[in-house]
């Protein structure tokens, strides 16, 4: 069995928790107050920057031209073109680009891309890995199984964020971290496969809890 397949088995529990969220149910079926949306799409820029690091860092820590070249294309595409379709997407819900520049991180924002920066920084090739698979990977599932809803792709304001998930261009990036994944595990003990799935856990729970933020728009205490 192949580690990624392991991890899509074992983890299916927590998986299924964030694929019934009632955020995500709510962008499937367009009843998702506009304002929580809008809470999760500032967030959510803020978390992309920090996504774009550990691209930024996966090229650092390629043993190969190859996949050095993968993770520098990623960061180009997420810095410069994911971002620019995120801003002019947010336009749409009132979000202006001064807004999203001088917004400030969430509880859980700051404590999931720090524990992912903290790991790609200081783990291996894999635990980076490890690390940054579970968004890419559950935003594609989740996009994947809210396009098979009849209409939801069409919505005047959540058609958008399904397309993007459920694309095929999407697919490829997941596919790819997935594969790498798989490439940077085979042969390793089982020590350092518990450690990589421990890695993959926290960052699924933290894909769970950024749910849950953005529904219940949580900001620090006394700043709501």
């Amino acid at each position: 069995m192949k580690f990624s397949e392991r991890l899509h088995e074992k983890l299916q529990p927590i998986w299924r928790k964030n694929h019934h969220h009632p955020f995500v149910r709510g962008i499937g079926d367009g009843t998702l107050d506009q304002r929580k949306f809008r809470f999760y799409m500032v967030q959510d820029y803020l978390y992309l920057i920090d996504y774009s690091k550990v691209f930024a860092l996966g090229a650092v820590k390629a043993t190969d031209v190859e996949t050095m070249g993968k993770f520098a294309s990623l960061l180009n595409e997420t810095l410069n073109f994911e971002m620019a379709l995120h801003r002019q997407y947010a336009a749409r819900f009132g979000i202006s680009e001064e807004e999203l520049e001088q917004a400030k991180p969430s509880p859980i924002t700051l404590a999931y891309t720090h524990y992912m920066l903290h790991v790609s920084q200081n783990g291996t090739l894999a635990e980076l890995i490890a690390a940054l698979l579970p968004c890419a990977w559950s935003y594609w599932e989740i996009g994947k199984e809210l396009n098979e809803i009849p209409g939801a792709s069409e919505h005047e304001l959540y058609g958008g964020w399904i397309k993007m998930y459920s694309s095929k261009e999407f697919g490829e990036l997941a596919t790819w971290c997935i594969e790498l994944l798989d490439e940077h595990t085979a042969g390793k003990s089982e020590r350092e496969l518990a450690r990589l799935e421990e890695i993959f856990l926290n960052t699924t729970r933290y894909e769970y809890m950024f749910w849950e933020m953005a529904f219940h728009e949580q900001m620090w205490p006394g700043e709501e």
